[in-house]
């Protein structure tokens, strides 16, 4: 028996916010002093470094569950499954549903249960719950998937990563350019076919890193004390992923009984593009070889950083031919890898 995906299915918000967006912004320092440069030599040094042009944003009247709900149909089409035949649905989320202008956030009932209504599942032992593991949380969810059903607990498991990071984002914060909201879903189960999931690695490493992604006040020192943003010290997680993602990456891939030359894909979280080439060539150099060509797709120049989102995106869209000179064949051997909050980091090796 082996472990595969039967199915994707992705949901991108229609409100696109450009750079430019942002010139009237006032940004501060985390100390709330003001930025050296004007707001047009920080948006160009921004996009220099991140490779953002442009990001997704969920219209008012949604929310996460929402583009969950939107994702998950998506992927059940997708793998021509009855949603009654579901014995999980994971959904892997960091902040609940923060309604528009509101900054509190709901997971009561969880958003698992949220979708599973809004599929109109009757069956009481499909099992919905949430995952909070940061933006390697889609992932983690998959691994716990392929668990279940290893274990003879399920048969097939609806896994679903979906943000609205724009509710929760400080506009005096330079670094909310980054963030953006989007969902992505999975179809996971057992199949006689070969291949799937070959070889999993997780790690949280928190005695020292715990705090670098984290809720703090506005940057802008005016702004109310007792309302929270998502914060994060760039520096510090670039140094972490860097030092961590690769060695995942390779300990994985050695696990899965592939070779380096077998590996077709690497789908890593879209958070960062310089942070993301450096992580693919580090991988790389441990085996003392450059990265071919179309290696590593990527989105986030158009769709940014939509956290536990990124990676089921990029996937289905690149299943589905939506990627320029991207494409996945029978047999081909990929990595998919994340790191965030927690600090969380995890991979995957998968022959698809």
């Amino acid at each position: 028996m082996n472990i595969k995906i039967s199915g994707t299915g992705s949901y991108i918000p229609n409100v696109v916010t450009k750079n430019t967006d942002f010139q009237e912004h006032d940004f501060f320092n985390i100390d709330g002093s003001g930025f050296p440069d004007d707001n047009k030599t920080t948006i160009e040094k921004f996009q220099a470094i991140t490779g953002i042009e442009e990001r997704r944003y969920i219209e008012d009247k949604l929310n996460t569950s929402d583009i969950a709900v939107f994702a998950a149909k998506k992927a059940l089409e997708d793998a021509k499954t009855d949603p009654e035949s579901l014995d999980y649905i994971i959904v892997a989320h960091n902040y609940g549903d923060v309604k528009a202008h509101n900054m509190q956030s709901d997971t009561v009932p969880s958003l698992a249960t949220r979708v599973k209504f809004q599929l109109k599942i009757e069956n009481p032992k499909c099992v919905g719950y949430d995952l909070l593991f940061g933006c390697p949380g889609w992932i983690e969810g998959f691994i716990q998937a392929q668990a279940f059903i290893k274990a003879g607990m399920a048969k097939k498991c609806l896994v679903i990563g979906a943000e609205a990071l724009s509710r929760v984002v400080d506009k005096h914060d330079r670094d909310s350019m980054i963030f953006s909201d989007g969902a992505g879903a999975a179809v996971v189960e057992a199949t006689l076919e070969e291949g799937g999931l070959l070889a999993q690695e997780s790690a949280t490493y928190s005695y020292s890193e715990a705090n670098y992604i984290y809720f703090g006040k506005s940057n802008d020192a005016k702004a109310p004390e007792d309302i929270r943003y998502i914060k994060m010290n760039g520096r510090k997680i670039y140094e972490f992923a860097l030092k961590h993602v690769p060695v995942a990456m390779k300990s994985c891939l050695e696990k899965s009984g592939k070779s380096i030359n077998d590996l077709k894909k690497i789908f890593i979280h879209q958070a960062n593009e310089k942070m993301d080439d450096a992580i693919v060539k580090r991988f790389f150099r441990l085996y003392k070889q450059p990265v071919p060509e179309n290696m590593m797709p990527m989105t986030i120049q158009e769709l940014g950083n939509s956290s536990v989102a990124t990676v089921p995106t990029l996937l289905d869209l690149v299943r589905k031919g939506k990627i320029k000179n991207q494409e996945l064949n029978t047999g081909d051997v990929i990595i998919l890898a994340s790191v965030g909050a927690g600090m969380n980091v995890n991979a995957i090796v998968y022959q698809y």
